[in-house]
C-alpha cells in the first residue's frame, strides 16, 4: 500500500507559516546562548575541516553551484537579497566600524615614499608598503 504524503505546495505553505509563528521562540532560544554556541562551534573545528575537505575533494561545491544555476542566484539576490541588504548593512555598521578602524589606523600611520611621475615603476613601492602593513596587521609578525 502506498504511503499518504502531502503535496509539496501544502507542505511549503505550512513550513513558512509555522516558521513565521516561531520567530519569538527563535529569539528566546538564542538569547543568552552565545557561550554555548562558541564552545560547541570551536570544539567542532576538526569535524568542520574534515567535512569541508571531503566536500572539496568530491567536487561538491561546484556540483552545488551547477545544480542551483544562474537563475536561482539571480532570483534570490534580486528578491530576498535586495530586501535584506539595507537593514543588514544598518545592523552591521557598528561592527564594520570596529573591525575596519585598526586597518584605517594602520594606513594613517604609514609614511610613504614620495610619489613619482605617473607610470614610474617606483610608485609600486607605495602600494607594496600599504599591502605589507595591512597584511602584517591582519596576521601579525
Amino acid at each position: 500500500m502506498a504511503l499518504m504524503v502531502k503535496d509539496a505546495a501544502s507542505s511549503a505553505t505550512k513550513f513558512v507559516q509555522r516558521a513565521q509563528a516561531a520567530a519569538p521562540d527563535y529569539a528566546k532560544g538564542v538569547a543568552g546562548a552565545g557561550a554555548r554556541w562558541a564552545a560547541a562551534t570551536a570544539g567542532a573545528n576538526d569535524s568542520y575541516v574534515a567535512g569541508v575537505t571531503a566536500a572539496a575533494n568530491a567536487g561538491r561545491f561546484k556540483k552545488g553551484v551547477e545544480a542551483a544555476g544562474p537563475a536561482k542566484y539571480e532570483t534570490a539576490a534580486t528578491g530576498k537579497g535586495a530586501q535584506r541588504y539595507a537593514p543588514g548593512i544598518q545592523l552591521a555598521g557598528p561592527n564594520w566600524q570596529n573591525k575596519t578602524s585598526p586597518y584605517l589606523d594602520t594606513i594613517a600611520s604609514l609614511t610613504l615614499p614620495p610619489r613619482r611621475p605617473k607610470g614610474d615603476p617606483s610608485n609600486y613601492v607605495r602600494s607594496q608598503a600599504v599591502g605589507e602593513a595591512l597584511r602584517k596587521k591582519k596576521v601579525g609578525g
